[in-house]
């Protein structure tokens, strides 16, 4: 489709940008940057990029029913005041092991926190396998694990009629589903619906589009992808002008817009060169499809 436009909305180089969110309030799209250790927002108004720092690699951010936001830090659930800047922990998880952090994370349409683990990476997608686990965070603060050896946690959404739960653990280089209970928030009956093609790479972050269809960004592929989660067959590819896209969500006031986060870990002078704005985050318009408000937290 010739009507797409890519465009840099925010130049900030992030080490690993992730875990793009519309605030509706804000008329901004908040993500974050992991190994940099910062959540960001950017402004749709004012074009600016305003950063708070937290004490560990914190990996996904979701709007917050009462109020402000939740994230994923290291090891823990926690709450972040924006105009504060105070980070509280909610509840640990992984104790038992002081090597992993929390990866992707997304709010179910009842309101649960769900989000998974992974050891820390010795360098991109290198990393002990097996390490980590799914997990979801209750309105009452309390937390479910759903299974573990899992290597990468990764994107996750719902269907439109919340009845399908889709996850991706990256090195399995597939998109998987499962049957969902809305009223419980179990999980059953896992599946594949779409395995990646080598010049697709690897499966990251991923979201649906009212229409039903996933999109998943490719890291170290350069594109986000359209699938149809009914037929498994790919339906669109859009190529960015970086490699290590990351994950993707659609936002602006129709969510006609999508926003894709990049990375630049592990990219050496010459490649940046290439590639100077790797870590940044981009804007999609043109697409003719728009996306699904993000649920926000219900505790």
């Amino acid at each position: 489709m010739s009507s797409v436009k890519i465009e840099c909305v925010a130049k900030e180089g992030y080490r690993i940008g992730e875990s793009p969110v519309w605030d509706e309030k804000e008329s901004a799209l908040l993500c974050v940057d992991i190994t940099g250790r910062k959540v960001c927002r950017w402004s749709s108004v004012t074009k600016q990029v305003q950063a708070i720092s937290v004490d560990a690699p914190v990996s996904s951010v979701a709007l917050r029913k009462s109020g402000d936001y939740v994230i994923t830090l290291g090891t823990r659930f926690a709450a972040l005041k924006w105009k504060e800047q105070l980070v509280t922990t909610l509840t640990h998880v992984d104790k038992d092991k002081p090597n992993n952090r929390f990866n992707d994370g997304k709010v179910d349409p009842a309101g649960r926190y769900f989000a998974g683990t992974m050891a820390e990476e010795i360098r991109p997608a290198v990393l002990e396998r097996h390490q980590g686990s799914l997990y979801t965070l209750f309105s009452d603060l309390s937390v479910v694990k759903h299974f573990d050896q899992v290597d990468i946690s990764n994107g996750l959404d719902w269907s439109l009629d919340h009845k399908t739960f889709f996850y991706i653990d990256s090195l399995s280089y597939s998109v998987d589903a499962f049957d969902y209970d809305l009223q419980t928030g179990k999980i059953g009956n896992r599946r594949s619906i779409y395995r990646l093609e080598k010049e697709e790479s690897i499966p990251d972050g991923m979201c649906i589009d009212t229409e039903g269809k996933l999109w998943v960004a490719c890291y170290d592929g350069g594109r986000v992808i359209r699938l149809d989660p009914e037929t498994g067959k790919r339906l669109q590819t859009v190529k960015l002008p970086v490699d290590k896209t990351t994950s993707c969500c659609f936002g602006g006031e129709d969510y006609s817009e999508m926003y894709v986060t990049s990375a630049s870990d592990g990219m050496d002078k010459e490649w940046l060169s290439r590639q100077p704005q790797a870590g940044g985050v981009f804007k999609i318009t043109g697409l003719g499809v728009k996306g699904v408000p993000p649920y926000p937290f219900a505790g």
